[in-house]
């Protein structure tokens, strides 16, 4: 389907713009994509989102919208077909709840724990595990988020669970594991294992390698 003037700022490793391309990609709409380097930010990103200066960016016919619930919300109101929310009300609220639930919870908290050690360490990824375990909660026993396919809060989740099992293997911390959250480990191998999500995911080393020089420029800014 044509992208109607569509493009997407975007880095390859961050999961804000990943659920981006994931909804896009769901929806077949073609669009171009531009990667950023966050350490020299174009002036189109700097133009496009003056308050926050952040990625993702998605432009449409020359209208920049910001934060990713946000575009995604904007994809599946503009796009109609292949809808990523429920059409019951309740379950649109739900969808939209957990989402929130995770950006506001699970993200700092996995942020967070990057950059500690020792006794921290495990403080931090026992914070992470308790909001994980609630996020599990939100399953309600059914194979995804938005009930039997995947839509708007399994995009918005997906990514950052993906990086909560890399950060469990670069840490070498328990986060999320089949004995102590099987439903949400469960889901996360249906999501990822999708055609159209697995065809977005980052090289494993990459983001293996990615993670570890994040988590020593971390440890030396905390450090210092």
């Amino acid at each position: 389907m044509a992208g109607e003037g569509v493009k997407l700022l975007g880095y390859w490793g961050s999961p804000f713009a990943l659920r981006v391309r994931s909804a896009l990609k769901l929806k077949g709409i073609e669009y171009e994509y531009q990667e950023e380097d966050l350490g020299n930010k174009s002036p189109l990103l700097l133009q496009s989102n003056p308050v926050y200066k952040k990625i993702p960016v998605l432009l449409h016919n020359g209208k920049s919208i910001s934060e990713s619930l946000v575009i995604l919300e904007y994809i599946d109101e503009v796009w109609k077909h292949n809808p990523l929310l429920p059409e019951d009300p309740y379950e649109r609220a739900r969808s939209r709840f957990w989402a929130k639930f995770v950006d506001e919870k699970c993200v700092p908290a996995l942020v967070g724990t990057i950059s500690k050690v020792g006794e921290e360490l495990e403080k931090g990824a026992r914070e992470a595990r308790e909001h994980l375990k609630t996020l599990e909660s939100g399953l309600d026993g059914k194979r995804c988020f938005g009930g039997t396919k995947i839509g708007f809060a399994d995009v918005a989740i997906a990514w950052v669970a993906y990086l909560a099992r890399m950060e469990q293997e670069a840490l070498k911390i328990q986060l999320i594991d089949q004995q102590n959250m099987p439903v949400l480990a469960a889901w996360i191998d249906y999501v990822l294992e999708d055609p159209v999500m697995k065809e977005l995911m980052p090289p494993h080393d990459k983001v293996f390698k990615h993670m570890i020089d994040m988590r020593e420029k971390l440890i030396a800014i905390v450090s210092n």
